[in-house]
């Protein structure tokens, strides 16, 4: 299984816990103000770029869905609604998240329809060919190990299921990268201690965006697991992207 630069960034350089315990640390430690940071940070933007993902799967009306890194159920939630489903599993490996997510399902009445569950991307508790698509945003970046994850999700799609993968990159445009990099390396840290009290999670959101294999060499790792008819789509000046594969 090949290791990428990514693979290797953790939230806490000094912790001799592995990533996969790091980043359940992280994201319990930041759950309650996550999603107040993150409309604050990328200005509503990301609702946006949810939405844009979501809209890959119209076309092939999935009536059961697994949200892979569902954090605080954002991509559920907004799924239920574009997508109607059946049904929508999501898991995370942060209770702290998904009991804020559970929350807001509650709060929508959407628990007929919704069920969120502990659950690592490495090793999904469901049969094979269990569902007719999967979403992952912001989330494969957490892999412990990115192949690992993403073979592990083909295997739990249905044959001509689809996976869309919605997450950062970098932009292209060398004006643009500078105020970005400005932004990702000074405001979003200082922004994420002073909301969050953790600075350590912000900058590691930086760190392995950088380490990320983006746009071609992403499509290539799924080609390279033999997802089919795969592609991606550049949003907001590149600042995101949307990854596509069938199985």
């Amino acid at each position: 299984m090949t290791q990428f630069a990514h693979d290797k960034v953790v939230p806490y350089k000094d912790s001799t816990l592995s990533k996969k315990d790091q980043v359940a640390g992280m994201f319990n430690d930041i759950a309650k103000r996550y999603d107040f940071l993150n409309r604050f940070l990328s200005i509503g933007i990301d609702v946006g770029w949810r939405k844009k993902a979501l809209q890959q799967l119209e076309a092939n009306h999935p009536q059961h869905i697994l949200d892979v890194a569902t954090g605080t159920a954002d991509v559920a939630i907004l799924a239920n609604t574009i997508l109607k489903p059946e049904k929508i599993i999501g898991i995370d490996i942060s209770d702290g998240m998904l009991e804020i997510g559970r929350q807001k399902i509650d709060k929508l009445g959407f628990t007929h329809t919704i069920t969120l569950l502990n659950g690592d991307s490495e090793a999904i508790k469901f049969p094979d060919d269990s569902f007719d698509a999967v979403t992952v945003a912001f989330g494969v970046r957490n892999f412990q190990h990115l192949e690992a994850g993403l073979t592990e999700i083909k295997r739990v799609l249905k044959p001509g299921g689809k996976l869309v993968v919605l997450e950062f990159s970098k932009p292209t445009s060398p004006l643009v990268r500078l105020l970005y990099n400005f932004y990702m390396k000074i405001v979003t840290p200082s922004m994420g201690k002073l909301f969050s009290k953790n600075a350590a999670a912000y900058q590691y959101l930086d760190a392995s965006i950088q380490k990320f294999p983006e746009g071609k060499a992403f499509v290539s790792v799924l080609n390279n697991i033999e997802y089919k008819n795969t592609y991606h789509k550049k949003l907001t000046l590149g600042i995101c992207s949307i990854y596509c594969g069938i199985k």
